[in-house]
């Protein structure tokens, strides 16, 4: 499954579905709102773009990477502190190819996949431009 979805996502019944014949290893990464001095965060997406880009790293992952499954959940609305952000699911052969397409898949989203974040904070609010210390506050 690629979305991007407002709903929360199901962690448990992914890697349920990734455990097919030949998968010895599956790599989850869920990416969450953290308590770094935000009150929530609030996510945007060029869906048009956002969701077929989604699917091409997703392919060229399990091309490059000789996975067996992938899942790629962006989750975009106003969130709270702890909730899933984006859930990546990879099921393959070995650990090393899932832990390696699940990297790939990760780095290439926030290369390049146009969702934006916003933080909420006690003072006022910022986007999120990249990879940076996030966080409102100056101590975390």
């Amino acid at each position: 499954m690629i979305a991007i979805q407002t709903d929360d996502v199901d962690i448990g019944k992914l890697i349920t579905a990734a455990k097919k014949r030949g998968t010895g290893a599956i790599v989850v990464f869920d990416g969450i709102v953290r308590d770094d001095d935000i009150r929530e965060m609030e996510l945007e997406a060029y869906g048009e773009v956002a969701l077929p880009e989604l699917e091409k790293i997703a392919s060229e992952a399990k091309e490059t990477y000789n996975l067996l499954s992938v899942d790629v959940i962006h989750r975009i609305g106003r969130l709270a502190i702890g909730e899933n952000i984006l859930v990546i699911v990879v099921g393959a052969g070995h650990r090393k190819e899932a832990y390696e397409g699940s990297r790939f898949i990760i780095e290439a989203i926030k290369a390049g996949v146009p969702i934006w974040k916003k933080e909420l904070c006690r003072d006022g609010d910022r986007w999120v431009p990249g990879d940076h210390q996030h966080g409102c506050g100056t101590g975390k």
